[in-house]
């Protein structure tokens, strides 16, 4: 788990590895460097068909349509693949909310934590997607939103594994962004295209790339200090040094401030009281 996530690799269970743990995420394991399931899992057809077979109490069928139709959207926008959902009979991909045990050798842990889980391509159970129920789902950046949490678990549905890109949707822990203008990471589309080749429309998706630190032509929003770690901010994500880990860590703002924008413009410590201070010119009148 240390190796994957970039920490430093003490074999022990340290702060920096329990506060990873403590992190929302998806309950699918990570199987190392693997951005395609092991054993190279896929569906035959690319016309694959889905259905809902339980909703959550917590947002109208309606919505719940809506947003699980987008989130197959992203997919087929960058691959060979469509998706067609059905009311009856039997679909590819089953999709219910359910808590607690459900009968799948991995039960729910209750809110926070796992927020869901899907299985890789196959017969049966493979390509399902189950998401916990006692989680409070949204169409917005408070608690989890189920678009982002959706089209994740549509990842592995498809036979992608975790990716160490932090960047990348099919990254582990869960992190907001903006589903109105979310378009699929570069190497989410590396991925499928892998698996189901390119899509057909002659211009082909692009989509973010993880910033690298040593890019010559990379400039900061913000830099400050925060007991004893370095933080350098750039759009929608920081890097942070610590004297104490072997390399720079690269995380999105959204993983630990969620209330904070995009675009960090000013910042400083105030070691005294413990505090940073960051700041954002208004876009408003």
């Amino acid at each position: 788990m240390q190796r994957f996530f970039g920490l430093n690799e003490t074999g022990k269970p340290d702060e920096e590895t329990l506060e990873m743990m403590r992190k929302p995420r998806c309950g699918v394991p990570d199987n190392g460097d693997f951005m395609v399931t092991p054993g190279n899992p896929r569906w035959k057809h690319t016309n694959l068909t889905y259905r809902i077979l339980k909703y959550t109490t917590q947002l109208s069928q309606t919505k719940v349509e809506t947003v699980i139709s987008t989130a197959f959207q992203i997919w087929a926008n960058a691959s060979s693949l469509t998706f067609t959902k059905i009311s009856q009979g039997e679909a590819d991909i089953n999709i219910a909310f359910y808590e607690g045990d459900h009968g799948d050798n991995s039960p729910f842990d209750g809110p926070n934590g796992i927020l869901a889980h899907a299985f890789q391509p196959g017969p049966g159970i493979g390509g399902d997607a189950h998401f916990d129920e006692q989680e409070t789902w949204t169409t917005n950046f408070e608690n989890y939103n189920l678009f982002l949490v959706a089209a994740h678990e549509f990842g592995h549905s498809l036979g992608l594994s975790h990716s160490t890109d932090p960047v990348a949707l099919m990254y582990p822990i869960y992190a907001f962004r903006e589903p109105s203008t979310y378009t699929l990471p570069q190497d989410d589309i590396n991925g499928i295209q892998a698996i189901y080749g390119p899509s057909s429309n002659p211009v082909q998706p692009t989509g973010p790339s993880t910033p690298t630190a040593c890019d010559p032509r990379l400039t900061f929003d913000a830099i400050a200090t925060l007991r004893g770690e370095i933080l350098f901010f750039k759009d929608r994500y920081f890097w942070r040094r610590h004297p104490r880990m072997p390399e720079v860590e690269l995380n999105f703002i959204s993983l630990f401030w969620p209330a904070l924008p995009d675009g960090i413009q000013a910042a400083y410590e105030d070691s005294d009281k413990d505090l940073v201070f960051l700041f954002k010119a208004s876009t408003g009148p």
